[in-house]
């Protein structure tokens, strides 16, 4: 047998390992439930290139390390293998085709010593990586290029049959690793789900461009609003996920990149989203989590859970303290190279322990109920919202009443902490002159709450609620001091037929003072206290806006000490979500580990703008910098 018959041979062997994967992980996800009508067309595939090298790699490269590794182990091994169909597929034998076999082999085997030594040879190996076949993959696709780089290196004349057959039995073991190896859920199975994940990626609108969503899309942080009325009451086997979500979960690289990034991870609570996106995997084809190689979820022992894909998912497969930790914050989708969707994976699961099961824990059934009887999450009088404003002369929007902004305070109006933001606010626009309205005792809650918590049904009754009340008024644009208000008004009520544009109180108050209609300055004292900005997760993670809270201050005359996380990779309060509700125990709070990053930078005065995170970050005992709004800081410096 010829040594090209061989690597002929080996190759058409490999294109049917590689046909039979792709078949047996697709079988699987077809388990699942249809996408919408039309959505999911095979033209998806065209757009595969674009979102691998611009989209995909945009994420990737924030690891610098990793992202050339991978440009080398994966460029390296589709070129190699895409020469080898070309020269041996087609019985082509180029000796120049070769040599570029050999380049190519050559730049993949240096990206595999580089994976090896990210794992074994690096002073510190993140804790965050999975172990066990994860740790063997570098030596399997090592094996693969060193057995092409010796078969076209040694000439055919001095290949004898059994030197031919150990190159061959080389190439063999990396061709089985992303073959074989992947149907049966070993790593290179990422290699397959991650293309295709990203042709049929569920929520397409991520890889829309700015005019795109300003056209009507809707933005890629809103939630998708299931249907109610064909009897879709969320997620309670891994069988009723949509089938590319069960995708989704299949191109996972258990990178950890999500669980380093866990506020409630880190704060000892049994939520890790990689290893919750490996249990639904688990639950997908069948199984226990015994094989499991990465960090457990904290608190809850490893092979004790099991789950097949018509069986229910709480808590056979993951336990409801798991699903009812997040705080819906995004940080674990930020990072994710993937881009895989786990918060709506969790809120899909609350969804059917909320409408089916009746199991929200803590006080989360008390606040639905109160949303439910009185609009409120509280329970509260509604003509008591506005309350605080009374002495400021604020106006109250009436229909036939034209104005500029129409203030929409949200629940926190009813709290005293946040009555002082929303004071100083309604000052600055007392004295920038705004042509302004509250909304007044007709306003109701946005429903984030219920949405979050999984009653989709109350989120829509309320959200219509408050649309038919805002149809009522004339005003060109909205202001809040709440992001999680902000995001439901402009993004979750997109899907509801209703478009408003909405400003967070810093961004109009950027605006004020850039138009010259405002002039502060920070008093001395303030100006040299050492000042850090709190990223509200709602602000800036769902809704980019980094800047002009920043620039606010600084225009103030005050310079920001940044915490080592922050803008769009800012660590969450544990304000959202609805998490203060359910109240799920770890070994720490997440607003102490955050306070904890303020104090590291020596800051007096932790700057916010959110009251969700303003209570957190107050509730924090003992010796911490002082809590104050944007709104707060601006104010005072107008004084």
């Amino acid at each position: 047998m010829s040594p090209a018959f061989l690597i002929t041979a080996l190759l058409w062997i490999s294109v049917a390992g590689l046909a039979f994967a792709v078949a047996k992980r697709s079988s699987y996800w077809r388990l699942g439930r249809a996408t919408a009508a039309g959505a999911m067309g095979w033209t998806n595939l065209l757009t595969i290139p674009k979102r691998y090298f611009v989209d995909l790699h945009h994420v990737v490269a924030r690891d610098p390390y990793i992202a050339k590794t991978h440009v080398a182990t994966a460029g390296g091994a589709i070129a190699a293998f895409a020469l080898v169909f070309l020269n041996y597929g087609l019985a082509l034998y180029s000796p120049w085709l070769d040599r570029l076999i050999f380049l190519a082999a050559l730049i993949m085997l240096v990206g595999a010593v580089f994976v090896w030594r990210r794992r074994s040879g690096a002073k510190a190996v993140p804790a965050r990586l999975s172990r066990g076949p994860w740790d063997t993959l570098p030596w399997l696709l090592g094996s693969f290029s060193v057995g092409l780089l010796l078969f076209v290196l040694v000439p055919t004349s001095a290949m004898s049959g059994g030197l031919a057959v150990i190159f061959a039995l080389l190439i063999a073991v990396g061709a089985f690793a992303m073959t074989l190896g992947a149907a049966r859920g070993g790593p290179m199975k990422h290699a397959l789900a991650g293309l295709l994940h990203l042709a049929f990626h569920p929520r397409q609108e991520r890889f829309a461009g700015q005019g795109d969503v300003r056209a009507g899309a809707t933005p890629s942080t809103a939630l998708k609003a299931p249907a109610l009325d064909q009897n879709e009451y969320g997620v309670g086997k891994p069988v009723e996920f949509r089938w590319n979500q069960l995708l989704s979960f299949d191109a996972c690289v258990q990178c950890g990149k999500c669980e380093a990034a866990c506020p409630a991870f880190a704060a000892g609570q049994p939520l890790n989203p990689k290893k919750l996106i490996q249990d639904l995997v688990t639950g997908m084809v069948g199984g226990s989590d015994a094989a499991y190689a990465g960090s457990p979820t904290p608190g809850v022992p490893l092979g004790r859970h099991a789950g097949e894909p018509d069986r229910p998912i709480v808590s056979s497969l993951i336990e409801a303290d798991t699903i009812w930790s997040c705080t819906t914050c995004r940080a674990c989708v930020q990072e994710c190279p993937m881009l895989i969707e786990h918060v709506d994976a969790i809120v899909d699961m609350r969804r059917n322990q909320t409408l089916v099961h009746g199991a929200v824990p803590g006080k989360g059934p008390e606040v639905l109920a109160n949303l439910r009887e009185t609009g409120t999450a509280g329970g509260y009088d509604k003509a008591a919202r506005y309350d605080w404003s009374v002495d400021l002369n604020a106006p109250v929007a009436q229909p036939g009443r034209a104005v500029d902004v129409l203030l929409v305070a949200g629940e926190g109006a009813f709290d005293m902490r946040y009555q002082r933001t929303l004071r100083a606010l309604v000052t600055v626009l007392n004295k920038a002159g705004v042509d302004y309205a509250v909304l007044g005792s007709d306003e109701t809650d946005t429903g984030d709450v219920a949405r979050r918590l999984g009653d989709e049904a109350t989120f829509q009754r309320m959200a219509h609620e408050l649309m038919g009340t805002l149809a009522q008024l004339q005003f060109k644009r909205i202001v809040t001091a709440d992001p999680h208000v902000m995001h439901s008004l402009r993004n979750e009520y997109r899907a509801l037929g209703t478009r408003f544009e909405v400003l967070h109180h810093t961004s109009l108050i950027a605006q004020l003072v850039a138009a010259g209609k405002l002039s502060p300055k920070a008093a001395a004292a303030l100006a040299d206290k050492r000042i850090t900005y709190h990223d509200p997760c709602y602000l800036g993670r769902y809704n980019g806006e980094t800047e002009a809270p920043r620039q606010l201050l600084k225009s103030i005359g005050i310079k920001v000490v940044e915490m080592e996380r922050n803008g769009k990779r800012g660590r969450c309060c544990g304000g959202g979500g609805g998490a203060p509700l359910t109240d799920i125990p770890g070994k720490q709070r997440i607003p102490d580990i955050r306070m904890g990053d303020a104090r590291e930078v020596g800051a007096d005065v932790v700057a916010v703008a959110c009251p969700n995170c303003t209570a957190m970050l107050e509730g924090v005992v003992g010796p911490r910098p002082e809590v104050l709004d944007v709104a707060e800081l601006v104010a005072a410096a107008l004084e």
